[in-house]
């Protein structure tokens, strides 16, 4: 077996060892409003639960070469969010969503995605997602990096959960209804395979 100091590598190989052992990734579709009024959105496979008292979802958003992303910059000054589940009905739509746009113009346009208005916060989800959760900033903090920060990790409250009536069974949601879809290396993604069941024990 390799033992390998990630002191040693470079950030891209340590990026390539990280996306390729930690799969399958949830992938969060995250709808943002710029201070100039423009809607944005991103998918972010470095996503999952914190809390569920109260709700709460983290968000680790990379920055390259220590510069901020609109999804992160806009999360920290309006203190809101939408975060979406990707499925196998919207992924070829999310995944144009990942092009690289100045801050003017809004992946939603370019992905032709439908916007929708949110109940609790101003920022709008996107009609084409089962599951969408209406998030406030709980915290933020800028991490790791040597002269700049690397990323900046995203904490935020689910104040309202959106969900499809199809998938939802008493309290529960079907998760092949769902068909979320996640993340691999490179361009790969991955769907919900062969289901099983273990009892924990007592």
């Amino acid at each position: 077996m390799l033992s390998i100091d990630p002191a040693s590598l470079s950030e891209r190989e340590n990026y390539k060892f990280l996306i390729g052992s930690i799969i399958p990734r949830p992938i969060a579709f995250v709808t943002t409003v710029s201070k100039d009024g423009v809607l944005n959105g991103a998918p972010f496979s470095y996503f999952t639960i914190v809390s569920s008292n109260p709700p709460m979802i983290s968000l680790s958003i990379q920055r390259s070469a220590g510069g901020q992303k609109d999804t992160a910059r806009n999360i920290i000054e309006s203190k809101e969010f939408v975060v979406h589940i990707v499925d196998e009905q919207n992924v070829e739509k999310i995944n144009k969503t990942a092009a690289s746009l100045p801050p003017q113009q809004s992946e939603i346009v370019l992905a032709n995605l439908t916007p929708v208005d949110s109940v609790r916060i101003a920022v709008p989800g996107v009609k084409e997602a089962k599951i969408r959760m209406e998030c406030t900033l709980e915290h933020s903090l800028e991490l790791g990096g040597l002269d700049a920060p690397g990323c900046d990790f995203i904490i935020g409250k689910v104040v309202q959960f959106h969900i499809e009536d199809d998938i939802y069974d008493n309290g529960r949601i079907d998760p092949s209804g769902l068909a979320a879809v996640s993340r691999l290396a490179g361009n790969n993604y991955a769907k919900i395979g062969e289901i099983f069941e273990i009892e924990r024990p007592k």
